[in-house]
């Protein structure tokens, strides 16, 4: 389920329903110690990209490298999501906004609990509130389970338009998963490429893209 009214108050002692602007709400949730995954990291990675666009890429959470220099996919899975994100015509300061589902590394780069994921939840609808996304595009099992389906399953979820509150939502492979398996690309590429016809139909008709 995406952000409803009623789940930016679900917590009266973290409310962030009266934060209007991205840059506030950034600098609240980098206070958040919601879950005691804070206290493991660095930082709270919140996420990056232009605010306006009408396009987000949701993933699991920070891993080493994001952990390190605070910000989302700058490792080996990011350089590859940007050669994705180019292959589509979209660049990362201008057509999208990426973020995670929970903000803080989780120890080892493990996968985050149901519980720190419902903890995080909180800072990303917010986040979703204010950035009132066209179209979604959920990178992984943990981000499709997050966001839509907590019993989700990305082989069998993938490359299906699925809508929620007025925002067409695709799960697919997480970049991740494509370096661990380059088998996975093909799947990934044919989900990319309908999020490419989406787009044109939804945001930019004018849209440009190289591949496709």
């Amino acid at each position: 389920m995406l952000w409803t009214e009623e789940s930016l108050f679900a917590d009266p002692d973290w409310d962030l329903s009266g934060i209007k602007e991205m840059s506030a709400l950034e600098e609240k949730v980098k206070t958040c110690r919601r879950c005691g995954l804070r206290a493991g990291c660095r930082g709270v990675v919140f996420g990056e990209g232009n605010p306006a666009a009408r396009l987000v890429f949701c993933g699991e959470g920070p891993g080493a490298d994001e952990d390190r220099l605070g910000r989302p996919f700058v490792g080996r899975a990011g350089q590859l999501l940007d050669k994705m994100l180019a292959a589509c015509g979209f660049q990362r300061f201008e057509h999208v906004y990426i973020l995670n589902a929970v903000k803080c590394r989780p120890p080892g780069n493990r996968i985050p609990t149901d519980e720190e994921r419902a903890a995080c939840r909180l800072n990303l609808d917010a986040q979703l509130r204010l950035l009132k996304p066209v179209i979604m595009v959920l990178l992984g099992a943990t981000a499709l389970q997050a966001v839509l389906d907590p019993k989700g399953r990305i082989t069998k979820d993938r490359g299906r338009w699925v809508e929620r509150n007025g925002v067409l939502i695709m799960p697919t492979y997480h970049p991740a998963a494509l370096l661990r398996n380059p088998n996975l690309k093909r799947d990934t590429w044919a989900d990319l490429k309908q999020v490419v016809v989406k787009y044109r139909e939804l945001v930019d008709p004018g849209h440009c893209s190289p591949h496709c």
